[in-house]
Formats: structure tokens, sequence, C-alpha cells
């Protein structure tokens, strides 16, 4: 069977960093974290911080969007990118006429929103308060078939829920579509919205979320020293994915990817071999690899397992090949985190500029990995990017220069 090269030729993130690529790459490359606190719940529960896209309205990036307003967050983060990334390759709606797409979705929880306001009515005013659109708009597969009718044609749409890893899943489905000749042309989105105050009181229950508010926006912190928890972000990305017969210019080559599992309890474990088949996918060794977008949720035992499998992949070059966490800066979208990294991946690998790695202060010797505080220029080629998923699922993409 003929393969395919695929290639990357459009993008469109909507972050706390910034919506649409050039506001966004600018804001991932200041020093600067998104976090703050969030007032809007119960302080009954507590005090909750999060990294949230302020003021996004969806009637800015989609014409007459006013039936758009009613739909869930994170399918509005999700239509929003499309726009973005259509714009971002050059595409039109014309342009799709005669060709064979494919959208993938990935986000790791059913819309919260819509769930969490069904069961609110249910309970205070009995059966007939249900939301019967919960069924049609909250699971992540509604969030294709929105973005399908953004493309006015005919299209294929999936959706894949592998915890945090589900926006890297989405692009390397999309991929293998593009590379077997499987469609023309793939929307691969990652996109989740989930500060409301459910599932946010159960993240932080979990420890998964900090329990205070002091000095919030320096509360996520990946690989430092002081680490202690995630911080919660949401946002979307949309990476489009073409062959390389396309005319379209592209940012990156996509060349590797894979998925794999942690041993049972042992977080983390399964990445070692998730990036070694990644690498040998890419047809690539080790020492090829010259730029790490890593996971670092700012976790400290699932920061310390990543730092522990890149020293096992990449040995004694670990400390010296530049690497990136942009937890600090956007928190943790969950589903979402991978498609942003993606976006962020190919830019440094267009611009030879890599973002910071905001409030990391203090190296950890348990964590040696070449990161900065502020934005550094220097030219790569190949880079790997993470994500694992608190399932116990992980995965991995490699990404080539053009």
């Amino acid at each position: 069977m003929i393969r395919h090269r695929v290639k990357v030729t459009g993008i469109g993130p909507v972050t706390p960093a910034g919506i649409g690529r050039e506001a966004f790459f600018r804001g991932i490359n200041e020093n600067v974290s998104r976090v703050r606190e969030i007032s809007r719940f119960d302080e009954a529960a507590g005090h909750f911080i999060a990294a949230e896209i302020v003021d996004f309205k969806i009637t800015d990036w989609i014409a007459g969007g006013s039936g758009a307003k009613r739909l869930p967050r994170q399918t509005q983060f999700a239509m929003a990118g499309t726009v973005l990334a259509m714009a971002d390759a050059g595409l039109s709606v014309a342009d799709l006429k005669g060709m064979d797409p494919v959208v993938i979705n990935g986000s790791s929880l059913m819309d919260p929103e819509l769930t969490q306001r069904t069961i609110a009515g249910v309970a205070t005013k009995g059966p007939r308060a249900a939301i019967p659109s919960v069924i049609f708009e909250a699971p992540p597969s509604a969030v294709a078939g929105r973005i399908a009718s953004l493309l006015e044609t005919r299209c294929r749409t999936t959706a894949l829920q592998s915890a945090c890893c589900a926006g890297i899943d989405a692009i390397g489905h999309g991929a293998e579509m593009i590379a077997s000749g499987q469609a023309d042309i793939a929307f691969c989105c990652g996109t989740e919205a989930p500060i409301f105050y459910q599932p946010m009181l159960e993240l932080s229950v979990a420890k998964l979320s900090p329990r205070n508010a002091r000095r919030p926006e320096e509360m996520g912190r990946p690989f430092d020293l002081w680490r202690n928890t995630g911080v919660i972000g949401e946002g979307a990305c949309v990476v489009i994915l073409e062959s390389e017969h396309s005319s379209r210019p592209a940012y990156a080559w996509l060349a590797g990817y894979a998925y794999g599992n942690d041993e049972s309890g042992l977080a983390g474990s399964g990445l070692k071999e998730t990036m070694i088949m990644a690498l040998a996918n890419a047809g690539r060794r080790a020492s090829d690899v010259d730029f790490i977008n890593a996971w670092g949720p700012g976790h400290s035992e699932i920061d310390r397992a990543e730092a522990g499998a890149l020293c096992d992949v990449f040995g004694a070059r670990t400390s010296r090949i530049p690497a990136v966490s942009l937890k600090g800066a956007i928190g943790n979208p969950l589903g979402a985190a991978g498609a942003i990294q993606v976006a962020s991946t190919v830019l440094s690998l267009k611009t030879g500029r890599i973002p910071p790695t905001v409030n990391w202060h203090t190296p950890d010797p348990e964590c040696p990995l070449n990161l900065s505080s502020e934005a550094r220029d220097i030219g790569c080629s190949t880079a790997i990017v993470n994500a694992h998923g608190l399932s116990g699922t992980n995965a991995t993409i490699i990404l080539r220069r053009t």
C-alpha cells in the first residue's frame, strides 16, 4: 500500500494566552501565567483557580452565530478553532467540494455545563425539567458533528475520549487517515471547557487542582522543585492535516505517532514505550530529537515520571535538549492540551522560537530537563510532543521541520 507523508497546513488555537495563530504564539512566548481565582462558585467548597479564556464570544468568529451561543462552551471553542484553522490554511468551504474530509474530535469529558444543569433541574423541579439537548450536544461526538456542519460538505466524523491524550490521539488518528489515503484532508480537534463547579470540585477533592487561591498565577509550576499539583485550564485547537500532494504550504511534517498505557498503578510509566514506538513509527532515532514539548502538568509525581521516561529514552542528552511545558502559562485544558502543544510545536519548528516554561524557577534534580523561564531562539528540526491521561493513557507525536 502506498503511504503518503502528512503535513500540518493550518492551526486554529483558542487558548487563555490568545486566540488565533499570531495572538496565541505571541501570548505563550510571554513569561505570563493566565491562571486566576475563579470566584463564581460556592464559597463553602473553598477556593478555585484556573486559566480561563476571558471574554470569549462565538459571534466574534462565526457570522450570524446567535444559534451557536446556545451550544456547549467546548463546542463553541471547537467551532471558532475550525474557522481560524481554515483561514490559516487559506481554505474556503468551496475548496472542500470534491474532497474527502474527515473530522476527528478529542475531549476527555462530556460537556459539564449541560449535564450539571439537567441534574440540578431534575433534582429541584422533577423529571420534566430534564434537558433533552444533553443527549445531542454534550458528548464529544457532537463536537465533531458541529465542526462538520461548518464545512458544508459530506464528511465522516468520529470522536475519541482517551482522557487528556484525546487531542493528540485525534491528530494521530487523522494522520493515519491521510497517510493511508483514506481521506484527503483531516480536521483534528482537541477541545475542553471544564471550568464549572463540577468537575472543578471533584478535581480539587482529588488533589488535581489547588485548594487555595494564594498567588494563583504562581500555582502552576511544571518541573519546578516546589511544584505541588496541576492547574486546570480550558481551550481548543483545530489542526488541519493534508498529504504531501496538497498545494498548501506546510508548517511541519507529522512524522510519527504512538499511544500506550501505564503499568497498573504507576502513573506515566507507559511514556517511555510510547516515545520509543513513536520514534520507530517516524523512522527516527532518539539522537535526532532536538526539541521536547513535554506534558509537564506541574504535578509532583507525573512530572517526575515523565522526566524519568525522557531520561530513559534520551540518556545524557536529556539535559541538553531544549524543552518546554505550556501548563504554567495556560493551565491544563485536559483533552485540548495535546492539540495546543502540537500547534505550539509547529510554530517553534517554523520560527525557531521556543516558549518559556512559566513559573519554572528552581530546578528539580529528579527532572533534569533543559528548561527556561524565558523564550529562546533556538533552531530545531525534530520535536517530540507528549501527553498523559489520568486513566493511564499516553500519547506521543513526532514532528519534523519542512
